[in-house]
């Protein structure tokens, strides 16, 4: 029986952008019941996964096969609260259909600090948090997916199904096996095993990797929902290639969506078209890890100025600073500007393989502010394998030489730079899997090098929160014994906690206490023959090209980019740069 909004009428007048609640958005595609009914949930707050992508492909792979395909987005407090007390359960954006009444539920896991929300909104919707807990009931199958799911361990007590790399095809060869067995047999359970990408914790089912290996012909939503308020992205978001060629050291996302697949000119041309008539959007974003190693990018954004009505504008977010190129910025508008050094010195940046140098940034930076530019943000980690306070002092040197380059040319406003500090995570499947993460108190004072060295200088300079670095390098690490820490956390109140005025820290620390287990347990350093809890899993990449990286970090030698030569990585025979398929 689906929920009558009606009813919530006095609810949605009490709380906070009750529009987040009730569906009914432009575009919105025609979702109705089928054989295999699936709703997608997506952990965090409306107007984030609204901007979210992926989940738009997941839906669009059901709806192509004839599936219903529903979403459902973490409700705030106020609203969870409301919709508890009058016993009304969670429910989807379009059908109003409860929760515990679908086929399958599946979570979108993009953040590790979502992993309570789950939880949560497993309990608002009434169905038990555990598998176990649910055997033998009447609930819907409880997927996750997303590229935290590539250590499935933390999560796999509350998961029937986990997804592991692309989720086009996966996802709805599930619901298609389930529709042949009847159910969620064992026989099906069973049977999903054998598929790419497909994990069954119960099981415990070694897995290789989902990978798509034709991006340009994969499924892609030409029609999608415009969201009833305001959302973190409000534009037209095309992928122009998935996976990247650069292989930074610290970079998970560099790793697991190897190889690098494009899409072609004509193929992006004609979503961009059909999105932007479809939506009145006024904005599109090229997206990708690196848009600007897209080899045809010029011949891209003339086919969209062609071919997008004149007030459309073109948003390049990903450009490297090597990359960078001023007739680019011309086709965006003159906003801040942002490049990602992630390190200080060249040592340094030599040590994490971001193979950039020094006269490339301020090359990039000049080109911008030629282009009109007058801000700059810059992003940078603490806490690097082998950093030094040098290392650090070295952000206030880039800085001040930025300043020199826009003092060459005279200008008609000020420059304004901005300096972003985040605490590096050691993140499985990168060459510093192994790495320690440094403490609190260590990453205060690296903070403090930079403080210092900045002071006086009029720069802006923001760092991230040590406590919420340290926690989502513990669930990025974690084991199975995890489960117990985010049950407990979820019950004592943890939830949004990616949100810093919702962060709980005392919750926390009281959960991994009542559970026996301390952090450190996962932010030390790992040996290289240790066995690493997501070991079973088969990302293409070897363990043996990750210890030769992590070998050349400590040597300080560059491996450079998989577009100058194949780096044999593991994935030579599905990578277009090393020579397999269709090059674009």
């Amino acid at each position: 029986m689906n929920i009558n909004i009606d009813g919530l009428r006095g609810l949605l007048l009490d709380v906070e952008k009750p529009s987040r609640y009730t569906g009914g958005e432009f575009g919105a595609p025609d979702v109705r019941e089928s054989a295999f009914n699936f709703c997608i949930c997506f952990p965090d707050l409306y107007e984030v996964g609204m901007s979210n992508l992926g989940i738009k492909i997941v839906a669009e792979s059901f709806l192509k096969r004839g599936y219903c395909a529903d979403y459902c987005f973490a409700p705030y407090r106020d609203f969870g609260r409301g919709i508890k007390k009058l016993g009304v359960p969670l429910y989807s954006s379009e059908l109003k259909k409860p929760l515990n009444e679908f086929d399958m539920l599946g979570f979108s896991m993009q953040f590790e600090l979502s992993y309570t929300n789950v939880l949560y909104m497993l309990d608002l919707a009434g169905i038990p948090l555990t598998r176990r807990e649910r055997a033998g009931g009447n609930y819907p199958l409880i997927a996750l997916g997303g590229p935290c799911t590539v250590n499935p361990e933390p999560l796999a007590d509350f998961a029937d199904i986990i997804f592991i790399g692309d989720g086009e095809s996966a996802d709805a060869d599930v619901a298609q096996a389930y529709l042949k067995h009847g159910g969620a047999t064992e026989e099906f359970f069973k049977e999903i095993t054998r598929i790419d990408g497909v994990y069954v914790p119960a099981l415990g089912n070694k897995v290789k990797r989902a990978v798509i290996a034709d991006l340009d012909g994969a499924v892609f939503p030409e029609r999608i929902a415009v969201p009833n308020c305001e959302s973190v992205h409000d534009r037209v978001v095309i992928e122009v290639m998935r996976g990247c060629y650069r292989g930074c050291r610290f970079c998970q996302a560099g790793f697991i969506y190897r190889p690098v697949r494009r899409r072609s000119v004509k193929t992006l041309t004609r979503q961009a078209c059909a999105l932007i008539a479809n939506t009145g959007y006024e904005e599109v974003s090229l997206n990708s890890l690196s848009t600007g190693d897209y080899p045809h990018l010029r011949e891209l954004i003339k086919e969209l100025k062609t071919n997008l009505p004149k007030d459309v504008t073109l948003a390049l977010p990903s450009l490297r600073a090597d990359s960078f190129d001023g007739d680019f910025a011309q086709d965006a508008r003159k906003t801040s500007l942002t490049f990602a050094p992630e390190a200080g010195s060249q040592r340094l940046r030599d040590v994490i393989n971001k193979d950039i140098t020094e006269e490339e940034i301020l090359n990039a930076a000049e080109s911008a502010f030629d282009a009109g530019y007058s801000a700059v943000k810059l992003y940078f980690m603490l806490g690097l394998p082998t950093e030094t306070d040098e290392d650090l002092r070295g952000i206030a040197e880039i800085c001040a030489h930025i300043k020199e380059r826009y003092r060459q040319k005279k200008r008609t406003k000020p420059l304004r730079i901005s300096v972003s500090l985040s605490t590096f995570i050691p993140k499985p499947f990168t060459p510093f899997q192994w790495e320690k993460q440094v403490t609190a108190e260590e990453a205060k004072a690296k903070q403090q090098v930079v403080i210092d060295s900045l002071r006086g200088t009029g720069i802006t300079l923001s760092w991230s929160d040590g406590f919420t670095a340290r926690l989502e390098a513990v669930l990025a690490r974690g084991d199975r014994r995890l489960a117990k820490v985010i049950k407990l956390a979820y019950e004592n109140g943890c939830i949004f906690d990616g949100w810093t005025k919702d962060l709980n820290k005392d919750g926390w620390l009281k959960a991994f206490d009542d559970a026996g287990i301390s952090p450190d347990e996962y932010t030390r350093a790992f040996g290289e023959d240790e066995v690493l809890p997501w070991d079973y899993i088969d990302i293409g990449v070897t363990k043996k090209f990750f210890l030769s990286e992590r070998r050349k970090a400590y040597a300080g030698k560059v491996t450079g980019s998989c577009m100058s030569s194949c780096k044999g990585c593991g994935l030579q025979d599905k990578c277009p740069a090393a020579g397999a398929g269709e090059k674009l």
